[in-house]
């Protein structure tokens, strides 16, 4: 018997001056997606490392990760679920390193532009959105309670 793995993922929001980091990413239909800077746990990684690096390779931002967002559970429209953890991070350095395959450029964009381009249907999924509106209604926790052995 097999057993069921859902896929391990972080989400990183980064705010400043009444805007969010997201990336805008190829995927190859008629129109760009945008998404949080995120990406898979790779195996021997921990949680906030994954969030760093996953922004660092797709927007070439440095952040410093303040608080856990929370876990969102997803099922995308072929099955798959994830098991999505949310950051959040402040900025501290831009660098002039290429970024990932697919990602076409990494945008400070205000909330009603984000609202705008759910609306178009232009967010990678709808999880970009709700973390946006989570953070904005003041959902934090502290760090500490992630426990990784």
């Amino acid at each position: 018997m097999s057993r069921w793995s859902p896929r391990v993922t972080v989400a990183t929001v980064i705010p400043h001056d009444d805007r969010f980091l997201l990336v805008e990413e190829d995927r190859g239909g008629p129109a760009s997606q945008f998404n949080q800077p995120a990406g898979h746990l790779e195996p021997g990684e921990r949680l906030i490392e994954a969030a760093r690096r996953e922004t660092r390779e797709e927007t070439a931002w440095d952040v410093a990760i303040t608080a856990y967002l929370g876990l969102y559970i997803f099922t995308a429209a072929d099955g798959l679920v994830f098991h999505s953890h949310g950051f959040i991070a402040r900025p501290r350095a831009a660098h002039t390193t290429p970024l990932d395959h697919g990602i076409l450029g990494a945008h400070w964009l205000r909330p009603e532009e984000i609202e705008s381009l759910a609306q178009e249907g232009r967010l990678r999924s709808p999880l970009v959105l709700t973390r946006i509106r989570d953070y904005r209604a003041g959902r934090r926790f502290p760090l500490s309670v992630i426990h990784e052995g």
